[in-house]
């Protein structure tokens, strides 16, 4: 499996993935499709930009010719498939482009990668039986919880926004072509990530940006919402891991066990600011500011992520209080220069 397809490696996640992957597998090679929407940026890949087994193709998931081309000129042997419109609030104002690339996209990659690599159902060309097609996906397909239970594999999905319910479908077409045709598909749900490359449209960096340039820090509602946050890299590894050695149509819950709601979310960054950058009056914690709460909005999310610790060995690395910290860095220096 020495070529392998990425996509919306220029985004968040996706950078930080091929980052991590570039890197740890100098052997492999790293084809990176990406359309270049507002969420993605080259600069975010600067680090690898220049390293001989990594190749950027600007392209888009929902183009089929262009996606069964790859797979021929490259010889794709295994997909990481992360490229997905992915802001809620976007969803709501705008679902047509959710489905067009979260769920025809989708059905455009796995389509391509069944019909390069097998005959026919359950039965791979030769040299091909090892072929993997990650999807990643989000704890979002499950809905919403109360104060108590955590996501697991086997919760019922639920989705409750256009972006959930574009990502539930994805993740049932994924699923459908492993039991349908044989193939050897995996599926991650990760809760809410957050760490360097991250857009600014996104909550934690959102309140770092809006703190440091003196504005209001909007927060939905009185702030009571709770997310289970994830550092990011520690979700790429968890996403190489289950790559590598995760079963054919298995999924995966990959989730930081760090609950926090958004309150304890604001005033920490703030605190951190308080001290990292000082205001010459006051703190920035008299910048947040509540406003009117999102249409649709789930109240809880919490993963259980027994499973992919128990099976595959992975763990989280960083607590909130640690990653923090490198987040809140890593923007200073972004926004502050």
């Amino acid at each position: 499996m020495s070529k392998i397809l990425i996509t919306g490696g220029e985004g968040f996640i996706g950078s930080n993935l091929l980052i991590h992957l570039v890197n740890s597998y100098p052997e492999k090679t790293f084809i990176n499709l990406d359309v270049l929407t507002y969420a993605g940026d080259l600069a975010n890949l600067k680090a690898i930009q220049d390293c001989p087994n990594y190749v950027f193709v600007q392209g888009d998931i929902r183009d089929r010719k262009l996606v069964d081309q790859l797979f021929t000129e490259h010889n794709i042997q295994g997909v990481m498939h992360l490229a997905a419109e992915s802001h809620v609030d976007n969803s709501i104002t705008n679902p047509s482009v959710f489905i067009e690339t979260n769920v025809n996209g989708t059905f455009n990659l796995v389509d391509a990668a069944y019909k390069h690599w097998m005959i026919k159902p359950f039965v791979f060309k030769p040299g091909y039986e090892n072929c993997k097609f990650l999807h990643v996906s989000t704890d979002e397909v499950y809905g919403t919880l109360g104060a108590t239970g955590l996501f697991t594999e086997e919760t019922s999905y639920a989705p409750n926004s256009p972006y959930s319910a574009s990502k539930a479908s994805s993740d049932h077409i994924v699923r459908s072509y492993h039991h349908t045709y044989g193939m050897n598909t995996v599926i991650t749900n990760c809760s809410n990530n957050y760490g360097p490359n991250q857009h600014d449209e996104k909550l934690i960096p959102t309140v770092i940006r809006k703190a440091l340039s003196g504005e209001n820090i909007p927060i939905y509602g009185d702030g009571s919402n709770i997310r289970d946050w994830l550092y990011v890299l520690d979700h790429c590894k968890g996403i190489d891991l289950a790559f590598r050695n995760g079963k054919a149509g298995e999924c995966y819950n990959i989730g930081g066990r760090n609950e926090r709601d958004n309150n304890y979310i604001a005033h920490t960054i703030c605190e951190l600011l308080d001290k990292h950058s000082p205001k010459q009056e006051g703190s920035y914690k008299d910048q947040i500011h509540y406003v009117e709460d999102r249409a649709g909005h789930d109240f809880r999310y919490a993963i259980d992520a027994n499973k992919i610790e128990g099976e595959l060995g992975w763990k989280a690395e960083e607590n909130f209080e640690t990653g923090i910290l490198k987040t809140i860095e890593w923007y200073a220096e972004k926004y502050l220069g």
